[in-house]
């Protein structure tokens, strides 16, 4: 048990996570400190009047001179001042540690933990979803949604969680029922200067202590690289693993048993099929009746921004994939696009650092392509293939000039592969803006 009273606890970062660990000391009756680099920082004005706070700039002291410093996901652990801290020894986690210091305290929880490159908050929302339908009392959050801490306020039976490489650097005493790696593609490369390896090790960090692993067949960077003798690893594949599609991507199919008609799901494209089982094997580790998850899966919709049908009109489709903010975001929807006619595809964003060049095999395995590049890296994607690529400053004059082109059987694919906040306040107004632009100029 940890005992937090009579610590000096110094908390960097505020917003919506930081002030969720403020509560959680405050109804310990411990009083920490709060830093934030920034000088009017999200959740300020919120803050309990006994809380001491420093903004603007990092306080060496303080941090210096704490016995645990709680960090935001945001904020990386190669600072300067954590650097420092880390070398004195001074203790570092994250909110998520902190909550599985407290779950493991409780008698019959069950933890589901999800994470990925992409894919991971489909597959979470579905999860907290079948669980739900199963009658279980559900928490669902972490990366969505409600931050962890504030899920202890309830007497939850299982905790449903999407965890980000940020939130699993900082955590130590995760125990989940199940926990998975749905994928591997470069992200956040501009945090992890060593790469796919660095990025890749801290999403292993999920399967430390886990009972049930589900792991990606076809992704070999999902299989754990350290398992304790009795954890289990369940497979899920295109067409390999307990869970797998059939040749045609028509039937899930789970121990050589077809369970569902992919037809009979409201969502489409392959790679949502696979997140589909992925879920499906993480409610089959809870114990979860398997009818119950089948008719779940039925009636689950997807998620806005998520390889989205948006608009459909005179035979063109227009797709809504904006939360593709990284390359295998983007390979996964050209994966799972079958396109009768020809493909206009939007790219463009900030890359964060990335090496676009794994994009072209699957650029080049689609028979008629046009390419749209904009934003901030533009000419970095231009360069992918230049035969087929117009390059224009925004998206909507991307799209203005698909417009002119477009017809019958062509589908229109906001997919970037990249970040948007050089042109949008985030994914979900750039998701929005070519919403409403493909029903303008549809």
């Amino acid at each position: 048990m940890f005992n937090y009273q009579g610590k000096n606890i110094v908390i960097m970062g505020l917003g919506i996570t930081g002030l969720s660990c403020v509560d959680y000391f405050l109804a310990k009756n411990v009083i920490p400190k709060v830093i934030d680099t920034r000088t009017e920082p999200s959740g300020l004005e919120r803050l309990d009047a006994r809380v001491l706070y420093h903004v603007g700039s990092v306080n060496v002291e303080w941090i210096l001179a704490a016995d645990l410093i709680v960090v935001s996901p945001g904020i990386a652990l190669s600072t300067p001042e954590l650097v420092k801290a880390q070398q004195r020894g001074i203790q570092i986690v994250g909110d998520i540690e902190l909550f599985c210091r407290e779950v493991n305290l409780l008698d019959n929880k069950k933890i589901a933990a999800i994470t990925g490159a992409n894919g991971k908050t489909t597959v979470t929302t579905l999860v907290g979803d079948i669980a739900k339908s199963s009658g279980l009392r559900v928490g669902v959050g972490g990366n969505i949604g409600k931050p962890a801490l504030a899920l202890l306020d309830d007497d939850y039976d299982i905790f449903v969680l999407e965890l980000s490489s940020f939130q699993l650097e900082t955590t130590y005493s995760l125990q989940a029922t199940a926990a998975t790696i749905l994928n591997i593609s470069e992200d956040h490369m501009d945090r992890y200067p060593d790469g796919i390896r660095q990025y890749t090790a801290a999403k292993q960090r999920i399967y430390t202590n886990a009972q049930n692993c589900i792991i990606n067949h076809d992704d070999k960077l999902t299989y754990p690289q350290f398992t304790s003798h009795n954890t289990r690893c369940i497979e899920f594949g295109l067409q390999n693993g307990m869970y797998h599609l059939d040749q045609d991507y028509q039937h899930l199919v789970v121990n050589d048993n077809i369970v569902l008609d992919s037809a009979k799901m409201q969502l489409f494209g392959v790679h949502n099929y696979l997140n589909v089982l992925a879920a499906l094997a993480i409610s089959d580790a809870l114990g979860i009746d398997n009818k119950i998850s089948l008719q779940t899966i039925k009636n689950f919709k997807g998620l806005p921004h998520r390889f989205e049908l948006v608009f459909e009109h005179n035979g063109v489709k227009w797709i809504n994939d904006s939360k593709a903010t990284n390359i295998g975001s983007t390979v996964a929807a050209l994966k799972s696009v079958i396109c009768q006619g020809s493909l206009y595809l939007l790219l463009g964003g900030d890359g964060k650092s990335a090496d676009f060049s794994s994009l072209v095999p699957y650029l080049s395995k689609q028979k008629d392509i046009q390419i749209y590049c904009f934003g901030r890296d533009r000419e970095q994607l231009a360069q992918l293939k230049p035969e087929v690529t117009t390059t224009l400053v925004t998206m909507k004059q991307a799209m203005l000039a698909i417009a002119q082109r477009v017809k019958r059987n062509d589908i229109v694919l906001l997919s970037p592969a990249c970040a948007s906040l050089d042109q949008f306040k985030n994914y979900a107004e750039r998701g929005n803006v070519f919403t409403a632009l493909a029903k303008e100029l549809g």
